[in-house]
């Protein structure tokens, strides 16, 4: 195309410059492109403000290619086509120039392209792996798409999480409890910034069950334990796997709850020190103070979350308090 248009420059500068327009939509949409990017293409190339209706909502680039919330002036008959798609149109007063009709010609065509795509996508092929209601050859034919090596490592990280973007496959999931952004990286990936839940599959089989245990370790993130490895959970993982918000909670849990985050975190100190001495340092308290709280949090909770059978009575707790 490239080649053709050099060629044609010499004989009909005119020509050549319709040939332009046209690689130059096809290179948007084979990248990829958005609607928006198409309409500021058009905007760019024209010298002049371009529009498009999508159900209803008017998206409208003015000639500098930034996107502009002035309402299009409807009384105005600008050149405008409907390839099968949305309505797009160039504000320009008549007559028009010479290559506007190969610029609104190839919008239009762009526009609906992209907007049949949209709604005719299908699921990524991460989605595909992760996904336990797809057939073993689905998921096979994913995982030959993705490359992937086993063992990998599925990662769950919120979708607002800041940081450099993943440098693996990933895709932005809907999950029961929102948004989230499934990895999937080799073993030696070092984990993202921010909370962060990893889980193991060892095989593509284990990859639905993976990606559910590294959105339950995402929930068990907190400021002490930005990253949760599902895998290092041991016996706990089955306990969170069991939670059914349907259930009745256990007292335990709804005790817990029914305290302030202020009295949670210090619990969480107390029952992780060596000593109640050692988290009284660590919270800046005196001991004595420590000690005091340590004996009114137990009469609250009904148990001493430091004895041998508390501490796993509390972690349990709290584990399944995360999780509502």
């Amino acid at each position: 195309m490239q080649e053709l248009a050099g060629r044609l420059t010499a004989l009909d500068p005119e020509a050549s410059e319709s040939l332009k327009v046209i690689s130059y939509f096809d290179s948007l949409v084979a990248n990829g492109a958005g609607l928006e990017a198409l309409v500021r293409a058009a905007a760019v190339l024209s010298g002049v403000a371009s529009g498009a209706e999508l159900s209803g909502r008017v998206l409208r680039v003015d000639a500098t290619g930034r996107r502009s919330d002035a309402e299009p002036d409807t009384d105005s008959d600008w050149p405008s086509s409907q390839a099968g798609g949305p309505r797009v149109w160039i504000e320009r007063h008549l007559p028009m120039h010479a290559n506007d009709p190969m610029i609104l010609d190839r919008l239009s065509l762009a526009v609906a392209i992209v907007s049949a795509r949209r709604s005719m996508a299908e699921p990524s092929s991460i989605e595909v792996v992760l996904d336990s209601g797809r057939s073993p050859d689905e998921r096979a034919a994913a995982v030959t798409r993705l490359r992937l090596t086993f063992p990998v490592r599925v990662i769950a990280i919120p979708v607002t999480a800041e940081g450099p973007p993943p440098v693996c496959p990933s895709a932005v999931i809907t999950s029961p409890h929102g948004l989230v952004r499934a990895m999937l990286a080799p073993l030696s990936a070092g984990p993202p910034n921010g909370p962060a839940g990893h889980a193991l599959a060892a095989t593509a089989a284990d990859l639905p069950q993976a990606w559910l245990d590294a959105r339950i370790a995402l929930r068990l993130t907190d400021a002490r334990r930005p990253v949760v490895f599902a895998d290092e959970l041991g016996a706990l993982i089955a306990l969170a796997r069991s939670f059914d918000p349907r259930q009745p909670r256990h007292p335990d849990v709804d005790t817990l709850l029914a305290l302030d985050e202020r009295t949670r975190a210090l619990l969480d100190e107390l029952v992780a020190a060596d000593s109640v001495r050692s988290a009284a340092a660590t919270l800046g308290l005196h001991h004595s103070s420590m000690q005091a709280r340590h004996e009114s949090t137990s009469r609250l909770l009904g148990y001493d979350p430091r004895s041998s059978l508390g501490r796993p009575r509390y972690e349990a707790a709290r584990l399944l308090s995360r999780m509502v």
